[in-house]
Order: structure tokens, then C-alpha cells, then sequence
């Protein structure tokens, strides 16, 4: 089992959790994909792989719901980058929702939530 160190008082060890992504499509042609468990350098490529697949389908918009996500690498990170811009080639709102707080300071740290389009939720997230 891998774990990895957290930056939690007492210098406990938080548990690996592994990477579960899952998309659906909405009556609306919105196409949702879920994740959850760690975005690391060695998930980042089942992240990209499913919003690659999700893109293909041609959504109406495509939503990124991170709320299961409890830690995000830069390499998740990369994998959100190269969505954004291939749905911005094809006019394909990208709309990610759900930023845990650990996930959301990543985001804050590397300035990107200036660049992306955030939403509360999923229902949020596609109404708007």
C-alpha cells in the first residue's frame, strides 16, 4: 500500500486512496465525469484518458466533479490544463465543481481558479 505524508498537526499519515473516475451524460448533453480518491502522478493518466473519452462524445459542456478528490499532484493538474485547452478548441465549456478544500488550495496556489471556471457543484456547474 502506498501512502503518502500530510501536512496534518501531529505529522500523521494519510492513506493512499486510489482513483475511481466514472462519467455520465445528463438529459441536458452535458457530459459529467466523477472522480474520486487521489489525482497523483501515477492516476493523472486515467483522469486524462476519461476526459479525453468524455470530449470525444461532443457535450454540450463538460463538467469535471472533483468533490471526491482529496488530493490533487501537479500532474492532475496538467491533466485539467490540457482539457481546458482542447475544450477550448472544440467550444466545449469546461466547468470543474466540487474543489475540496485541500484541492481548492492547489488551485489558489498555482493561481488557476483565475483561469478555470468553478462551480459549488454539479447542479451548479451545469445550469451555468
Amino acid at each position: 500500500m502506498m501512502v503518502k505524508v500530510s501536512g496534518n498537526k501531529g505529522g500523521r499519515v494519510a492513506e493512499y486512496v486510489p482513483l475511481d473516475v466514472r462519467t455520465v451524460k445528463d438529459a441536458s448533453g452535458a457530459v459529467i465525469v466523477e472522480a474520486k480518491g487521489d489525482v497523483g502522478t501515477h492516476e493523472a493518466p486515467a483522469l486524462r484518458n476519461a476526459v479525453r473519452a468524455a470530449q470525444d462524445l461532443k457535450p454540450s459542456k463538460l463538467v469535471i466533479d472533483l468533490s471526491g478528490v482529496s488530493y490533487m499532484a501537479t500532474a492532475g493538474l496538467a491533466t485539467l490544463v490540457e482539457a481546458m485547452q482542447v475544450s477550448k478548441k472544440s467550444s466545449v465549456p469546461l466547468v470543474l465543481c466540487g474543489l475540496t478544500e485541500r484541492v481548492r488550495a492547489v488551485f489558489e496556489l498555482s493561481r488557476l481558479q483565475t483561469v478555470f471556471t468553478i462551480r459549488a457543484d454539479v447542479a451548479a456547474a451545469v445550469a451555468g
